[in-house]
C-alpha cells in the first residue's frame, strides 16, 4: 500500500511540475520584426498597395461608426509586454488607437516598436470602460498614479487586425 501511494503521489507531482513550466512561457513570441515579416493571417499585395492613412481611417470612421475590410499604414507605438496581444498605432496627429488581434489568434514581438507597419482588418469607433483602459494600462505597466487617474470612459478608434506586415 505504501509503494502505491508513493507511486501515485509521485505522478501527481510529476504532472503539476510539467503543468508549471508551460505558465512560465507566457510572453511576446520572440522576433526582431524585419521588414517583410507578416503576422497573423497576412495581408495581401492589393491590401498593402491601397493602405489608408491614420488620417483617412478617421475620416472614414466619422462618417460610418464602422470601417470593413481597410488597410492601415501606421507606426507602432507600443506593443503588449505580457503576451503580445494588443499594440497601439500612431495616427497623423499625434494620437494613438488601439489594435487587437482577430480572434486572440496571434501574437507580435515587442520588437514591432517603432516599426511602420499594414494593418488589415476591421476598425470602428468604441467608447472603452475604466476597467477596461485599467486593464491596458496595468499590461503596458503604467505607473499607478497613471492608473489611479483613469476615471472616465473614453472613445477611441480600436482595429481588429487580421493581419501585420512590416514595411519599414
Amino acid at each position: 500500500m505504501k509503494k502505491f501511494v508513493l507511486l501515485l503521489s509521485l505522478m501527481l507531482s510529476t504532472v503539476a511540475f510539467a503543468q508549471g513550466t508551460e505558465a512560465k512561457k507566457v510572453g511576446p513570441p520572440e522576433g526582431k520584426a524585419l521588414v517583410g515579416e507578416v503576422y497573423g493571417a497576412g495581408v495581401s499585395a492589393k491590401a498593402e498597395k491601397s493602405a489608408i492613412t491614420t488620417k483617412k481611417l478617421d475620416q472614414k470612421l466619422k462618417k460610418s461608426a464602422k470601417v470593413e475590410n481597410v488597410a492601415v499604414k501606421g507606426k507602432v507605438t507600443k506593443v503588449c509586454d505580457k503576451k503580445g496581444c494588443w499594440l497601439t498605432v500612431e495616427t497623423d496627429n499625434n494620437e494613438k488607437f488601439f489594435v487587437k488581434m482577430k480572434d486572440y489568434a496571434f501574437f507580435v514581438p515587442t520588437a514591432l516598436e517603432g516599426k511602420t507597419v499594414v494593418l488589415e482588418g476591421n476598425a470602428e469607433m468604441k467608447v472603452t470602460s475604466v476597467d477596461e483602459q485599467k486593464h491596458y494600462a496595468e499590461d503596458a505597466k503604467k505607473p499607478q498614479s497613471e492608473i489611479d487617474a483613469i476615471m472616465k470612459p473614453e472613445e477611441e478608434i480600436r482595429f481588429m487586425a487580421s493581419g501585420i506586415k512590416v514595411v519599414d
